[in-house]
């Protein structure tokens, strides 16, 4: 079953009642002409099982720690967002799979060359997705095949940065930001903090990472340690390694909110509303329909086989199986 994507972007009491998450808005229940019956009846309840992000992207929201304890034993991930409305952190709970001490053990022994071997697999599966993509925006993706089909143990030869810089540099030359009249600035830069559309995709990326990092841990598998990624400061290096391939479908549902809505200087609730719609998209993942929020699960599990030598390839999203 897919886990609900819930998003509070306005003030609102959320706490714990009867193993649901009790949503209460003070605006209600802090008005004293309201009678209590119709306080009582303003409360929304939604089962914690079903729940698998919560996003909060208000200052004024109040959450208890009955709530949270319950979210986390759930394996729920909540993102809690800035005054600027993006995201800028996660919460995870420590223990998320029965078995996650040999897991530990498994992925902390894995030798380099298995990692080189893993994270050239992960390269090559997202540049061919982004190649799939530009083919999609009748794009020359010949450049993109090319490096796909020649990535090396440990992308030593950078693939992945001649890659993304072809990509970007190219991806809103297509006819359909034109005929849209868009109102991107070419040449488009990507960069987390730079001009519109970026905001978008730095949204998108975040709800990304974030199903994947829940995946990681449901997997019984160690956030912080990569197979590629090992920024010191970064508490969640596994899940950007495992998410590379899946960006080029965050990538689609930008772009094509961009030829439907436009673009902004700040997201508004429309744009959000459709980001958030990403755990749920379709994607094929050895050759089945799955939505992404399970695919990464099965990515994540592969990845388990891999350490644990059962398995020899990662399960990643193929656009065109």
């Amino acid at each position: 079953m897919i886990k609900r994507t819930l998003y509070f972007g306005n003030p609102a009491y959320l706490s714990l009642s009867q193993k649901q998450l009790s949503v209460r808005l003070p605006e209600i229940q802090k008005n004293k002409n309201l009678p209590d019956s119709f306080k009582k009846e303003a409360v929304a309840n939604i089962p914690i099982e079903d729940i698998g992000i919560v996003l909060l992207d208000h200052q004024q929201i109040t959450i208890t720690q009955g709530l949270l304890s319950a979210l986390l034993e759930n394996n729920t991930v909540v993102v809690a967002c800035d005054s600027t409305h993006h995201p800028t952190g996660l919460l995870f709970p420590l223990s998320g799979n029965s078995v996650q001490n040999e897991r530990y053990r498994a992925q902390l022994i894995a030798s380099e060359p298995l990692k080189k071997q893993l994270w050239a697999q992960t390269i090559a599966q997202k540049i061919k997705n982004q190649q799939s993509h530009f083919q999609d925006l009748d794009l020359n993706n010949n450049l993109l095949k090319q490096l796909a089909q020649n990535v090396k143990s440990g992308d030593t030869n950078n693939n992945e940065a001649t890659a993304a810089a072809y990509y970007w540099q190219n991806i809103f030359k297509a006819k359909k930001f034109s005929i849209t009249n868009s109102g991107i600035n070419l040449p488009f830069f990507r960069r987390r903090d730079g001009d519109p559309p970026n905001a978008l995709f730095n949204y998108g990326y975040a709800i990304l990472r974030a199903v994947m990092a829940r995946s990681v841990v449901s997997a019984g598998l160690l956030p912080t340690l990569g197979i590629h990624h090992s920024n010191r400061y970064n508490a969640f290096c596994l899940a950007d390694d495992l998410m590379e391939p899946y960006r080029p479908y965050v990538d689609r549902v930008v772009c094509n909110l961009i030829c439907s809505h436009g673009i902004s200087e700040t997201l508004t609730k429309e744009q959000k509303t459709i980001l958030l719609s990403i755990p749920a998209i379709d994607v094929v993942i050895d050759k089945e329909n799955s939505p992404l929020m399970v695919a990464t699960q099965r990515t994540a599990v592969s990845l388990v086989k891999c350490f644990e030598g059962t398995q020899k390839k990662l399960a990643y999203p193929d656009w065109n199986s």
